[in-house]
C-alpha cells in the first residue's frame, strides 16, 4: 500500500484511539488541574500523546519489511520509542524522581546510538568532521535535550503538535527536494500520527498530550535526524533549523533560569511562548504564530541549506539570532 494512501488510515486511528485514551483518561482521574504554574483554565484530561506513541509503534516497521528504511533505524526508534513513553506513562500515572527519569532518558538515548552508530560525521565550513567517541557523548546529551525540551515546550493548546507537524512535513519536502525519498516514510509517518491527535488537541484542547507523548515527540524527531545525517551530514542542519523555535525558547529559558537560581526541573510558566500566550490572551495565536514561522522563516533557510548549498553552521545563526530577539522580547526563563 501507498505511503500516501495510508496517511488518511493513521490520521482515523490516531483521532480515534485519541478518544478512547481521553474516556480512559477520565476514568482513571488523569486530568491535569490548572494551577499557579499552568497556562491553561480549565481541568483537562491528559496523556493524550499515547496516541501517537501507539500508532507510529504500529506502522513503522512496515517501512523495514518493505525495504524502504534499514532495519537498524527501525530498532533505533522501536526501542527508544518505548523507553521514553513508558517512563512518560509511568511520570504521568504518578512521579518518577527526575534523577531517574534521566537516568532512564540516557538508557534509551545509548540504545539508539547503539543501532545509529554514535554521531555521523558533520559537515563543517565546507569540510566534514568525524568526532568520533567524543561524538557518541555528544549525540547523547542531543537525544536527552531534544527528549526533554520537548516535554518543557509542551504546555499550551496544539503547540507541541503543531511543531512536530511542521518540522516533519518541511523535512518530508526538503527530502523530497534533494532525491532522498527513501527517508520520507518515518517523519511522515509521525506527522500523520500527529495530526489524528490534534483533532483533539486543536486549541480549545480537550485532551493534553501528556509526557509520554512529548518526550516520545522529542527522541524521535532527535533519532531521525541522525539517521538523515548518516545519509548526508548537511541534514542534522537542516533539522535543527526546522526546530529552531522550540531549540531556542527552551535553551535560553533554561539557561536564564539557572542564571537566576532556580532548579531546573522545578515546574514553571517562564518560557517566551508562555508569556505571549498571557500576553495574547489566546493560545490559539500564539499556536499558529510557531507554525507561521516555521513555514515563512524556517523552512526558506532549511531549504537554502539543503538545496541551495548555504553553510550549514551560518545557516543555524541566522535562523535562530531573530528567535533569541524574540525570546528575549517575551521574557523567557523570567516569572513575570
Amino acid at each position: 500500500m501507498s505511503l500516501w494512501l495510508l496517511s488518511p488510515l493513521v490520521v482515523f486511528l490516531s483521532a480515534l484511539l485519541t478518544v478512547g485514551i481521553r474516556r480512559y483518561a477520565i476514568s482513571r482521574s488523569l486530568i491535569d488541574v490548572p494551577n499557579s504554574r499552568s497556562s491553561h483554565s480549565v481541568p483537562t484530561p491528559t496523556g493524550g500523546g499515547v496516541a501517537i506513541v501507539l500508532i507510529f509503534l504500529l506502522f513503522v516497521p512496515l517501512f523495514g519489511v518493505t525495504g524502504g528504511t534499514d532495519w537498524q533505524m527501525i530498532w533505533s526508534l522501536l526501542g527508544t520509542g518505548i523507553g521514553v513513553a513508558a517512563l512518560g506513562f509511568l511520570d504521568d500515572h504518578g512521579h518518577i524522581a527526575a534523577r531517574w527519569r534521566l537516568i532512564g532518558h540516557f538508557v534509551c538515548a545509548s540504545w539508539a546510538l547503539y543501532w545509529l552508530g554514535g554521531l555521523p560525521p558533520l559537515e563543517y565550513w565546507g569540510g566534514v568532521v568525524d568526532l568520533q567517541w567524543f561524538g557518541g557523548i555528544l549525540s547523547a546529551f542531543y537525544l536527552v535535550w531534544l527528549l526533554n525540551l520537548y516535554n518543557f515546550m509542551d504546555g499550551i493548546d496544539g503547540l507541541a503538535s503543531a511543531e512536530a507537524i511542521c518540522t516533519c512535513l518541511g523535512i518530508c519536502m526538503i527530502y523530497w527536494l534533494t532525491g532522498f525519498t527513501g527517508l520520507i516514510g518515518p517523519p511522515l509517518l509521525l506527522a500523520m500520527a500527529v495530526s489524528g491527535f490534534l483533532v483533539w488537541n486543536f486549541p480549545p484542547a480537550r485532551i493534553f498530550m501528556g509526557d509520554a507523548g512529548s518526550g516520545f515527540l522529542g527522541v524521535t524527531m532527535g533519532v531521525l535526524s541522525l539517521y538523515a545525517a548518516w545519509k548526508s551530514p548537511v541534514f542534522l542542519w537542516v533539522w535543527l533549523v526546522l526546530l529552531g523555535v522550540f531549540v531556542v525558547d527552551a535553551t535560553m529559558t533554561l539557561f536564564s533560569r539557572m542564571l537566576r537560581g532556580h532548579r531546573v526541573y522545578e515546574a514553571h510558566r517562564s518560557h517566551a511562548y508562555q508569556h505571549a500566550a498571557r500576553k495574547a490572551g489566546s493560545h490559539f495565536s500564539v499556536t499558529m504564530a510557531v507554525a507561521a514561522i516555521n513555514l515563512f522563516w524556517l523552512l526558506p533557510i532549511a531549504i537554502c541549506i539543503s538545496v541551495f548549498a548555504l553553510n550549514g553552521l551560518l545557516g543555524v545563526i541566522i535562523a535562530y539570532l531573530p528567535l533569541m530577539v524574540l525570546a528575549y522580547k517575551y521574557r523567557a526563563g523570567t516569572d513575570c
